[in-house]
């Protein structure tokens, strides 16, 4: 007979699930109000406040509060520095470790190497999945797609005025692209190559540069007038 105490989850992993749940939304969204979480997550204000209470004890979130009109100010929770650790990079430290022996026996010029032939290999595989041909749209969408496969968390909005935001509230080579540059620089070139000619590309912002996370704009080129 079943002891009915194994068919009962533990309130601990309960807890648990439910803070990842809240640091990822908070990873992907930005600055949230506990009102906001509760209504993303469908559950009660209240049971977002002790998540929150807790995860503040642990030091993963902290919070800012904001006067906004007539009222009491709102409250509104970010994830810390040790909050956005729980979200690593990937292989940082043998990626870091590889990137200064390539620098130290082959200099800046065995460097840029490394970094165009991991662009190219990068074109290839993107350029096999991206139709040139479709709309702005499709091809942005399928973009994202990409990058949320190798763990970039990215997603799109539209800029309202035809164009797109792609944003990537994760850089998971974020350790090394701090270290080396190029890495983002050569990013910047395969969107471009990917995406066609007849689209421009913007950072507007960049986690490398204490951003909550990078954002590109994507635009139609706009023909030059005479």
């Amino acid at each position: 007979m079943t002891n009915q105490t194994d068919m009962t989850e533990h309130p601990e992993n309960t807890s648990e699930r439910g803070g990842h749940r809240l640091l990822f939304a908070l990873k992907s969204r930005g600055e949230l109000t506990a009102a906001d979480l509760a209504r993303l997550m469908k559950v009660t204000t209240v049971a977002i406040r002790q998540q929150l209470d807790r995860l503040e004890g642990e030091g993963l979130v902290d919070f800012e509060d904001r006067a906004e009109g007539v009222g009491r100010p709102r409250r509104y929770w970010r994830l810390t520095e040790a909050g956005h650790g729980r979200f690593p990079d990937r292989h940082s430290d043998l990626t870091l470790e590889v990137l200064t022996s390539v620098k130290s026996l082959f200099g800046e010029d065995g460097l840029d190497k490394v970094i165009a032939a991991r662009e190219a290999r990068s074109r290839e595989l993107y350029g096999a999945a991206v139709d040139t041909d479709s709309p702005l749209a499709d091809r942005v969408a399928t973009l994202a797609d990409l990058r949320q496969r190798e763990g970039y968390m990215a997603q799109v909005e539209p800029d309202g005025e035809g164009g797109f935001f792609l944003h990537e509230n994760h850089c998971p080579i974020c350790a090394a692209a701090t270290a080396c540059q190029g890495l983002c620089r050569a990013e910047l070139t395969l969107f471009q190559a990917v995406l066609g000619a007849d689209t421009e590309i913007r950072r507007e912002s960049h986690i490398v540069s204490g951003a909550r996370r990078c954002t590109y704009r994507i635009r139609e080129r706009q023909p030059e007038t005479a």
